[in-house]
């Protein structure tokens, strides 16, 4: 047993916990344990000569429920594991430098960023370079089509999700400017090889030519029913980012056989001329790349397409035992099936840039004439009363990511392209929710611009401010012509942020939106992550605007991450 120290048994339980780090001694795995087990994990501690004395007491709870506590000389020791549930609270044992066991506390786990310097429209997005946005569990997969993530949040058939798409985006954009230059190794360029390709004796051809459309050597390949030209991997490879420029005709794939040294299996992916998303045969994974004659540029994370296929029909309490070990992975061969020809096979240990530019292309391609990225799904917001959101609403979070990941896009390539596209997606700014947008005004007042453009609104405080991030992204790369729409919205924004900020103090952590004022049901409070996304915010929005009121409230409500309160009466 496990246990923590309250001083004052007459008084409130509830009262007591919100002081009980000071007696912490150790973590109480149970609430109900014998003797005997409580003796062989109580150390360090003057009760430990007295461990006869302790008593089985109970706790009682508000007068709801009751709790098996422990009690010595008129001090009362509560579970940890009721008091990590009732104050949403984490704790752990670890180990000193002193090799002393101890106990932690946390309020909350989340990380709070603070800026070294102002915050760059055209460099690191916020702190995105820590996301790993492909890997999280509702990512299906990342399309081979597209080339960005396929998510299952509200349905689990899979739909393209322009926020986590734009995410997808910052992430890769952040990680190219924060991680050492990859390391890269050509397995074919057609012009010659690291190691040699075995080709069919009958029935199977590959060679190098001249290609006219590409203006350079390619490999060209050819394989009867079920034979493949492979590529042996002699040496081991620590890299599993693929990319690789390809044509290949219908029937045709690429497949690559990774092996699990832990688990003594082998995994094949099988990039497929179809259209399907992901399919999977044991332990063959076939994803498919479309089907055209025409080059195209295909890049893949291989560790993250086999992770993907050995969960695609895994519940999600059930992924952790099949987490796969990055280093226990080893690629094998590399084969081709069909007709086709390659060029630039390359292994390497990241390529950023490449899967930065997929999330930009898309939006490019998917923006519709309201200068808007529509989200193809039915949301439902719970616990509201509110109607679902129907297939096609826009999010202002979704709007400012994809204008932020566009500015982005035309910073370092200065491809008009997508400018042009970023201040499009200004338009939707401008219509209110009752017409299709995500413009709002709370209380018929103050302008807000909607993560989820219900009505009542919800005036949703993450999503909003991540909207005007993208604004002001906008705003740096925009030529002076061409600025004056995006300054207004976001000159507009920052000023409703500010006469409303102090309506989401909790006085111990921040509301999530303010369902409590527009709908007048019970408050939605910003979990622990959500509440230090709204610190991170505004601490790098206070390195761009300097009203006090962005770094004090900035300041204030990271105190509340460690357990801070407000004063009361």
């Amino acid at each position: 047993m496990r246990i923590i120290k309250i001083i004052n048994l007459k008084s409130a339980v509830a009262f007591l916990c919100l002081f009980v780090c000071v007696g912490i001694l150790f973590m109480w795995p149970q609430c109900t344990v014998d003797n005997n087990e409580f003796s062989s994990t109580w150390k360090h501690s003057e009760g430990a000569k007295n461990l006869k004395q302790f008593e089985d007491i109970s706790c009682q709870i508000n007068g709801d429920y009751s709790v098996k506590c422990k009690k010595l000389n008129g001090e009362v020791y509560v579970p940890f594991t009721f008091l990590h549930k009732y104050f949403d609270i984490s704790g752990k044992l670890v180990k000193t430098i002193t090799n002393e066991e101890t106990f932690e506390w946390a309020h909350c786990n989340a990380r709070i960023y603070y800026p070294k310097s102002k915050y760059n429209p055209k460099g690191v997005f916020a702190y995105f370079e820590n996301y790993s946005v492909e890997n999280r569990d509702r990512v299906k997969c990342v399309s081979g089509i597209e080339g960005v993530p396929i998510t299952t949040q509200w349905d689990p058939a899979g739909y393209f999700y322009p926020t986590q798409i734009a995410q997808y985006g910052l992430a890769h954009y952040s990680k190219n400017r924060t991680e050492p230059e990859p390391r890269r190794k050509v397995l074919e360029d057609g012009d010659g090889v690291v190691g040699e390709w075995s080709v069919p004796k009958s029935g199977g051809y590959a060679g190098r030519q001249y290609n006219e459309q590409v203006n350079s050597y390619v490999f060209n390949f050819h394989t009867s029913e079920s034979q493949t030209v492979s590529f042996a991997m002699n040496s081991a490879s620590s890299d599993y980012v693929l990319s690789i420029t390809l044509s290949i005709l219908s029937n045709s794939s690429l497949s690559i056989h990774i092996n699990n040294t832990e688990r003594g299996e082998t995994y094949r992916l099988h990039y497929v001329c179809s259209r399907d998303l992901l399919n999977t045969q044991g332990n063959d994974f076939y994803y498919g790349i479309g089907c055209s004659t025409t080059w195209q540029t295909l890049t893949r994370d291989l560790i993250n397409d086999v992770q993907k296929g050995v969960y695609l029909h895994v519940p999600f309490h059930k992924r952790s035992k099949l987490k796969l070990i990055k280093s226990k992975l080893k690629i094998i061969s590399i084969h081709l099936y069909g007709s086709g020809s390659i060029d630039n096979l390359t292994l390497s240990s990241s390529d950023h840039m490449a899967m930065f530019y997929n999330a930009a292309q898309w939006l490019v391609n998917h923006q519709d004439n309201s200068g808007g990225w529509p989200n193809l799904v039915t949301r439902r917001i719970t616990g509201s009363g509110l109607n679902d959101l129907q297939p096609g609403w826009y999010s202002a979070m979704g709007q400012g990511h994809a204008i932020s990941v566009l500015s982005r896009a035309y910073y370092h390539s200065g491809n008009p392209v997508y400018l042009n596209a970023a201040l499009k997606g200004l338009k939707v700014f401008r219509v209110p929710v009752s017409k299709g947008g995500v413009l709002s005004k709370f209380m018929d007042k103050v302008p807000w611009y909607e993560e989820y453009p219900t009505s009542p609104c919800l005036s949703i405080l993450n999503g909003f401010i991540y909207s005007l991030i993208g604004l002001y992204d906008l705003l740096s790369v925009s030529p002076k012509a061409k600025s004056k729409e995006v300054t207004f919205l976001y000159e507009q924004g920052m000023s409703s942020l500010k006469r409303m900020l102090s309506l989401y103090d909790t006085g111990s952590g921040s509301f999530y939106d303010l369902r409590h004022v527009t709908l007048g049901i019970a408050p939605k409070i910003a979990r622990c992550d959500y509440h230090a996304t709204h610190v991170n915010q505004l601490l790098l929005l206070a390195t761009i605007d300097k009203d006090s009121i962005l770094a004090s409230t900035a300041e204030r409500w990271a105190g509340y991450v460690q357990g801070k309160r407000a004063s009361h009466n």
